[in-house]
């Protein structure tokens, strides 16, 4: 087992839960062995785990970088292997202009030692975001300070999520509409808190195609089904310009389809995973009071009701299902969640359940994994 530091995303409790998942999906073995929550992007947590993680990195959603830890103390950079090119990201306290190139000194003054070297310094950057590492990623090397309190661990960026590759998928993609669209960073989220690893994935909201173009990359068994036609002619656009610009052999399943007849849309299938953001009602001009958050919520969970009814037709037993509930920031600052004790009625067991979104939305997700008995 190795040790590393994870730096996680805008939403840390989501990144941590996605981990977890992403590990178990992978059978990493992960163990979080401590946690430094200290605001988006800047937090992250420690872990023990295979180092096939750095294999499967790549697949994370919710965070940014995969950091290998080289030792605990700032003397700890000359155990690092020599780099000609390095950048300094500090992460667990915010530090001023200053200090940070105080620390980069350091590591250049430690380099020199074995050959020249050159602190690559972006404006006004003492974490150095994904994006700008990238540009020069692996060749600039990435060395991570992670303060705990009183003691820092040094290490260096080994594996990243990679913005241009989640930027590609949300905007060049022939067809993008992003009000009925989830971002594909969430998506890629969705489809590691199922852990599905093999077996028949359905996504029975699919639109334009964001969660079927993630199965399909990452070569699972994908089945896509919406009412709405012109919406799964547009999800085949998608799939189309997603295997030739990624070059992926594999082809969804993609049909017109009631939610509410899967059975009869897909009479030979059963699905070892379901992963969908349903329809989750119109664009609200403001946001609701409690009362209308609960008028609205009760319409539309009778479409929800009927999608799970039919959901328990066409999964197997054990199959989990990833599913995004609406949430509302109502007027008085507070947050409407419904409880739904008829998931359970219908053999759906609640794993989780977290909040996905920020302060100024009017509808947040809620997003659900659940287990069929």
């Amino acid at each position: 087992m190795e040790k590393y530091g994870i730096i996680l995303g805008k939403n840390p409790e989501l990144s941590i839960l996605e981990i977890k998942s992403f590990s178990r999906r992978f059978k990493l073995g992960v163990r979080v062995v401590e946690e430094v929550i200290s605001g988006p992007n800047k937090s992250f947590i420690v872990v023990q785990s295979k180092n096939d993680i750095e294999k499967y990195f790549r697949w994370v959603g919710g965070s940014l970088k995969l950091v290998r830890i080289i030792g605990e103390g700032i003397e700890s950079v000359k155990d690092m292997e020599y780099s000609r090119l390095f950048t300094v990201s500090v992460y667990g306290r915010k530090i001023d202009w200053k200090e940070w190139r105080r620390l980069g000194s350091y590591v250049k003054k430690v380099f020199k030692e074995k050959g020249p070297s050159k602190f690559f310094k972006p404006a006004t950057t003492y974490a150095m975001p994904s994006e700008l590492i990238l540009k020069g990623f692996p060749e600039v090397k990435d060395v991570v300070f992670m303060f705990l309190n009183d003691r820092v661990l040094v290490g260096e960026t080994v594996r990243l999520s990679d913005p241009f590759e989640l930027k590609k998928l949300d905007v060049e993609r022939p067809v993008v509409r992003p009000t009925i669209s989830i971002p594909p960073r969430l998506a890629r989220i969705m489809v590691n808190l199922s852990e599905i690893r093999r077996g028949n994935v359905l996504d029975p909201f699919c639109g334009t195609g964001t969660i079927i173009m993630e199965l399909t990359l990452q070569g699972l068994n994908a089945y896509g089904s919406d009412i709405s036609q012109e919406r799964i002619l547009e999800a085949k656009q998608n799939v189309e310009w997603l295997r030739r610009e990624f070059k992926v052999e594999k082809y969804p399943s993609l049909r017109v389809c009631d939610v509410r007849k899967l059975r009869k849309c897909f009479p030979r299938t059963r699905f070892n995973a379901i992963i969908t953001e349903p329809y989750m009602g119109k664009a609200l001009k403001s946001k609701l009071t409690f009362k209308e958050a609960e008028t609205l919520g009760r319409k539309l969970d009778r479409l929800y009701y009927q999608a799970f009814e039919s959901f328990s037709d066409v999964s197997k037993r054990n199959s989990k299902v990833v599913f995004v509930f609406p949430a509302f920031n109502l007027v008085d600052g507070s947050v409407y969640r419904r409880e739904r004790q008829w998931l359970e009625d219908l053999g759906f067991k609640v794993i989780t359940r977290i909040l996905e979104g920020e302060k100024e939305q009017r509808i947040l997700r809620e997003i659900y994994v659940l287990s069929k008995y």
